[in-house]
């Protein structure tokens, strides 16, 4: 019921995830990332232990392989899951059940993964994952966005579209960016217009935030103020 792209940004760090789908609030449930570990999207019949275990296996120093073989071998409706994952190098490892609906599989690329099932067919998966080829010298957030408008201009989920997600960490405990559309008649296009939004008003804000090498981050309002400037109304 789902389709999503993990990914690693070698030149920053960073790993995001995209997720679109026509079901309810996907970005609760689907994408898992811990910085400088790796990401993991657990979809087609949820198992939320994927994503909470599966790190945690990262944490430990398993490869990704290993470590989606671990959570397969733990888990006897593993025939009704599909799962993908990445490590902090880029490494991927990826699972579609037998029992996943179709249209399902997935596809690995150089430093990502692109994964779905219940979708009108395979050209969803291969447009999202040329399409991020394509956009390689786009901000990261655009890239990962750009791509999945690619696979759903292919077809996307066959049952129609509800919610989407982005998730991106880069290399602080808090996420980079975490926008979430729950429940809207075209979620994906509501995901990139708060994307836009949050160049101008997440973003330069994040700047000041603290971190565990600067544990107070800035507090002086005015030059917070003047960074950040008047907040947009439009985008």
């Amino acid at each position: 019921m789902t389709w999503s792209l993990i990914s690693h940004d070698k030149e920053t760090g960073e790993l995001g995830i995209a997720v679109v789908t026509r079901f309810f609030g996907a970005g609760a449930r689907v994408p898992f990332i811990a910085p400088n570990v790796g990401a993991i999207a657990t979809q087609a019949l949820v198992n939320p232990y994927y994503g909470i275990d599966g790190l945690q296996l990262l944490r430990e120093g398993h490869a990704p392989d290993y470590a989606l073989d671990i959570l397969l071998r733990r888990d006897a409706g593993r025939d009704h899951r599909q799962a993908h994952m990445i490590g902090a190098s880029g490494r991927v490892a990826a699972h579609t059940g037998v029992h996943c609906l179709d249209w399902s599989g997935h596809q690995q690329g150089d430093g990502f993964s692109v994964a779905g099932n219940m979708l009108s067919g395979p050209a969803v998966l291969e447009q999202t994952a040329e399409a991020y080829r394509k956009h390689a010298r786009s901000p990261f957030a655009s890239r990962l966005i750009a791509a999945m408008q690619a696979g759903e201009a292919a077809g996307g989920d066959r049952r129609g579209k509800q919610s989407a997600a982005l998730l991106i960490f880069g290399q602080h405990e808090w996420s980079s960016l975490d926008i979430r559309v729950d429940d809207h008649p075209d979620p994906l296009a509501e995901l990139a217009r708060l994307e836009r939004v949050s160049r101008h008003e997440w973003i330069p804000y994040s700047a000041f935030v603290p971190t565990r090498s600067d544990p107070v981050g800035v507090t002086d309002h005015q030059v917070i103020d003047a960074a950040i400037g008047s907040p947009m109304q439009e985008v």
